[in-house]
């Protein structure tokens, strides 16, 4: 009977596994309607009875400014291009940071941003964490790096109910994000750390000193030439499929 029971529970964790896989894999054509942390930011809406308008407008890669791309890059994740969904040294030296007491430093990357809004809920735990750490490996090795930009950018949480760069920039500046200047991209950069307590439309003497750091941070990154390295896949994976499989992808 526990026999069985174990090979139930086997054959359930893989087809999980499975079924997470695949839909990773179809983002990679398939822009995604939502995000689990939209749904987790209506449901609390609705609980505090509230009513909460969720704005989200999607744009394609060549639609994004390179200035935003790189103002999110170099706020957040200026080893973006190199890494394989987990920066080691950041962890440790957020682990080093934290042990030592006061402000709670973070080590996450885009890629880890990523996978907990578009398929995790917020908060911390350890299940939570070991979800996110599955669907960051799956992002990497199904989806080349413009793409997990490209979604990043258009899923990250820009404000109460704002979701996404354009309707961040009509949000905070009436504009759209095709038109978004460099100052304007390095103050959405700004407030990601707690964009729903900052604004970047009126933006705090901090978040401008923040702003003026990223822009500083992107001129040593090399600017939007830096953006070239991120047109390789994140992982040759077609090297481990047979050929028809290639062909059909």
């Amino acid at each position: 009977m526990l026999k069985r029971l174990l090979r139930l529970l086997g054959k359930l964790f893989g087809l999980l596994l499975l079924v997470s896989a695949l839909a990773v894999l179809a983002l990679r054509w398939i822009d995604p309607p939502g995000s689990l942390l939209m749904l987790e930011r209506a449901l609390e809406a609705r609980e505090a009875g509230r009513s909460l308008t969720l704005q989200r407008q999607w744009r394609d890669w060549d639609e994004l400014p390179d200035d935003l791309k790189m103002a999110v890059i170099a706020a957040e994740d200026q080893r973006f291009a190199a890494h394989w969904g987990f920066d080691v040294s950041a962890i440790a030296a957020a682990v080093k940071h934290n042990a030592q007491g006061g402000s709670l430093r973070g080590a996450s990357t885009l890629s880890q941003q990523l996978a907990k809004n578009l398929f995790l809920w917020s908060g911390r735990s350890w299940p939570r964490k070991a979800l996110e750490a599955w669907f960051t490996l799956l992002l990497e090795v199904l989806l080349p790096k413009q793409r997990i930009l490209e979604l990043y950018l258009n899923t990250v949480e820009w404000g109460d109910g704002v979701f996404g760069a354009d309707a961040a920039a009509r949000y905070h500046f009436g504009s759209q994000a095709p038109y978004l200047s460099a100052e304007q991209s390095s103050l959405l950069a700004a407030i990601l750390p707690n964009p729903r307590q900052r604004s970047a439309a009126a933006p705090s003497a901090g978040t401008r000193q923040r702003a003026q750091w990223i822009r500083r941070q992107v001129r040593q990154l090399g600017g939007s030439h830096y953006l070239n390295q991120l047109e390789r896949p994140a992982l040759n994976w077609r090297a481990y499929l047979p050929s028809w499989a290639v062909d059909w992808l």
